[in-house]
């Protein structure tokens, strides 16, 4: 059992590391989440959270301790490459692994556990998020383990065997890394998977086995300090954006254009899920159809459903939202291996089979697909064809075919070639491919020119319509994000060292601003590219002023 989850974690890691350094930064928000945590180690002021020059309370701290510490560990300080800040997430990814696996055998058996890990760790989810430098993957792994604690309580309580003592300790520690993390998602998950069972139990009883006096205390020990740290240092600021600002908004309309209807994650998790979401949409038929028989489905259902409802329902949505809920699911593909097969693949009602169809199509669509970017996306985006996109194509489609089942129940074996699969798409689309794409990746290309062509130590660039996140992270704290005339000012305040970067069709207005102070500008590169982020075609010139 101890070597199942150690093969999983193992296996969760081989299956991030690869693009965990080739990919360069992402922009927006892995890019901002980096970026503040350098600036806290560049000022040693690990309790306020800052990008440049302007607070960043949208999250509270606990990423951004937990990419200090692995910098710290890294030894390399403020200059730490991108792959370094990226190692907590791959962490996450891995104890959230582990702990599904957890919980799957303490549920349902050893091999239950193992194909739930194996599920989670090959997820297309579970493989951008452990690349990312964001609060996800360390999110996933606290409501995982939480969650995990409150299941094996649950299932306890229902056979009315005594609950062991360190369950509801873990469940409370989780939470409060939770709540540092990002704030009450992990707390809202707990909630509303106690109310669903409520619902269907009518019994509360078994939360009094929760200790949950102790439990709250513990929370508060793990999050007051820092929350009275920051409003201290803030001024009541920090509540004001985190909760009036950034949660509220997201709660009662789309924010930063994500507003998006009802539905949206239903249209989202053939690709979220693949490759399992049909074996998990089968698991979970089959679940709906026994779940009164059985409080371990009535868990795993109230995991999924209440929460999933929920975030339809809110009107920001962005795909990883609904992350924490997919474990709930691939345990039941673990319970479903545990059936006698005539169980197992019972036939299914009617309007179930049209929902089952219906997944099927969407994971066609995404195994498809995913092998024409591999191919596609070097030929349109750098007009050369990649040896790299043949592998990487078989592999979707190959993964993609085994993932089709003909029944219901699929054997462990193949949920692990099916995983398998999927770590070498990934590995090729991250790691290979995705890198290989020079014109969207337009920060590292001026980092390059910048370093090139740096006249002094302390040059400091300022750049015009090319504002976005990566580029501070990889150029410089101080760089200065502006306008043309901005870059204009920037080169006449510090004629010797700056540096300015300015689209190539506004350079008469940079150089007519220079002569009029009786200087003028020397182009010293071109780089062109696309930024990913806004869609734009740019052609940016590297300036200086002429000596």
């Amino acid at each position: 059992m101890n070597r199942n989850y150690l093969f999983l974690f193992l296996f969760s890691i081989v299956m991030t590391v690869s693009g965990l350094a080739s990919l360069p930064p992402v922009d927006r928000d892995e890019s901002r989440f980096v970026q503040a945590t350098k600036q806290m180690v560049e000022t040693g002021d690990y309790v306020d959270i800052r990008l440049q020059d302007v607070s960043r309370y949208k999250k509270p701290i606990g990423i951004y301790w937990l990419q200090s510490a692995a910098v710290a560990l890294s030894g390399e300080g403020a200059a730490a490459p991108i792959w370094v800040y990226r190692l907590v997430s791959m962490l996450g990814i891995a104890l959230a692994v582990v702990g599904i696996g957890w919980t799957g055998t303490k549920l349902f058996g050893a091999n239950a556990g193992l194909a739930a890990g194996l599920m989670m760790a090959a997820i297309f989810a579970t493989a951008f998020e452990g690349r990312d430098a964001k609060t996800d993957a360390m999110l996933l792994a606290c409501c995982v383990i939480a969650q995990g604690a409150l299941a094996q309580v649950y299932w306890a309580s229902k056979r009315n065997e005594p609950v062991p003592g360190h369950l509801p300790w873990i469940f409370w520690i989780a939470q409060g890394l939770g709540i540092l993390i990002k704030g009450p998602v992990a707390p809202l998950l707990s909630l509303l998977t106690a109310a669903a069972l409520f619902a269907f139990d009518r019994d509360w009883r078994w939360l009094l086995k929760m200790k949950l006096v102790r439990g709250v205390l513990i929370v508060l020990v793990i999050v007051l300090p820092w929350l009275i740290l920051i409003t201290w240092k803030s001024g009541g600021a920090f509540f004001q954006e985190a909760v009036g600002k950034d949660m509220l908004n997201k709660v009662a309309q789309g924010e930063e254009s994500h507003g998006l209807p009802p539905g949206f994650y239903m249209l989202t998790y053939s690709l979220f899920m693949w490759p399992f979401g049909l074996i998990a949409v089968g698991a979970g038929l089959q679940a709906i159809n026994r779940f009164w028989d059985d409080p371990r489905l009535r868990f795993c259902l109230a995991w999924y459903i209440p929460f999933w409802l929920v975030f339809e329902a809110i009107p920001t949505k962005l795909p990883h939202y609904v992350m924490p809920a997919y474990p709930g699911m691939a345990l039941l593909v673990g319970w479903l291996l545990t059936l006698p097969a005539d169980k197992a693949n019972a036939p299914l009602k009617r309007w179930q089979t049209w929902l089952w169809w219906a997944t099927a199509f969407g994971v066609v669509v995404v195994s498809i697909g995913l092998a024409v970017v591999s191919v596609g996306a070097p030929l349109y985006l750098t007009k050369t064809f990649s040896l790299w996109s043949i592998p990487a194509a078989i592999a979707a489609l190959v993964t993609g075919y085994l993932a089709f089942p003909r029944q219901l129940q699929v054997p462990l074996p193949r949920i692990g070639a099916i995983a398998a699969g999927a770590g070498i798409t990934f590995s090729l689309l991250f790691g290979v491919i995705a890198p290989s794409l020079k014109p969207i990746w337009l920060s590292p290309a001026i980092k390059a020119a910048v370093d090139a062509n740096r006249p002094c130590d302390t040059t400091v660039l300022a750049s015009a319509r090319f504002q976005e996140p990566s580029l501070v992270f990889l150029v410089g704290t101080k760089t200065v994000l502006t306008d043309v005339e901005g870059v204009a000012q920037h080169l006449l305040n510090d004629p010797s060292c700056a540096l300015g970067l300015a689209p190539i069709k506004d350079e008469q207005k940079l150089a007519d601003v220079l002569t009029a102070q009786g200087k003028s500008a020397k182009r010293l590169t071109e780089i062109d590219g696309i930024n990913y982020s806004s869609g734009d075609k740019l052609s940016l010139g590297l300036y200086r002023v002429a000596p």
